[in-house]
């Protein structure tokens, strides 16, 4: 999931000054979680525009605006309100307001609602936790399931710096040492034994930017 935050309101307003029509994106999935572009929130957000004077010409909120056949088929159902408005206002991670920004058919300004964070899971309260950078060269098997490219704030491969004090972390106090964390729970399932494989380096030709994999 992609984690978001939305940008401050009067941010949003500096960026639509001289546009007073304004058509709403939000975004089915990942922002409709994160409580900054779902329903509730667009509807929210076409009322503070109305109360600064605009018009919301209509809005939309695609199941998932990063997947070009989801957001052109709500360009297509809005037609004439997109066309009506001076720019679109999209609350979505980056991904969605590029996938908006190459699947729309009229020359219109867009503004982006929302501020993306990270990539993250979501726990049983509804927080929201990094646990994986996407590096392209995965070891979670041979470290128990928790990331050290994420979860170390060195992204050390081999087992905790000497700065780790009682299990936290020294850049973070109050943060548990993922490699210590690593430990016991390889430990616990018998399988401390990875620890004495030396990993080599990563291959950072794997994170070269921007990536892109074809599906066959």
């Amino acid at each position: 999931m992609i984690i978001t935050r939305q940008k401050e309101f009067k941010d949003i307003l500096k960026r639509l000054e001289g546009e007073n029509k304004i058509f709403l994106m939000g975004c089915g999935e990942c922002s409709t979680t994160c409580k900054t572009g779902g329903e509730k929130e667009i509807k929210a957000a076409k009322e503070a525009l109305e109360k600064e004077g605009k018009t919301v010409t209509g809005y939309c909120v695609p199941e998932a605006p990063c997947v070009a056949a989801k957001v052109k088929l709500e360009l297509a159902k809005n037609k004439k309100p997109i066309e009506s408005a001076d720019a679109i206002l999209i609350f979505a991670c980056g991904l969605g307001a590029q996938s908006l920004k190459e699947n729309l058919r009229v020359e219109k300004n867009i503004h982006v609602g929302c501020d993306t964070l990270f990539m993250g899971a979501v726990d049983a309260s509804g927080a929201f936790f990094e646990k994986c950078s996407a590096c392209g060269d995965c070891v979670l098997e041979e470290t128990a399931f928790i990331c050290p490219i994420t979860r170390c704030p060195k992204s050390l491969l081999n087992g905790p710096c000497g700065g780790q004090d009682k299990g936290k972390c020294e850049v973070d106090k109050t943060r548990d040492c993922a490699w210590i964390l690593i430990y016991n729970e390889l430990k616990k399932h018998g399988k401390a034994g990875l620890l004495k494989t030396a990993r080599p380096p990563k291959d950072y030709s794997k994170l070269t930017k921007p990536r892109q994999r074809t599906v066959a």
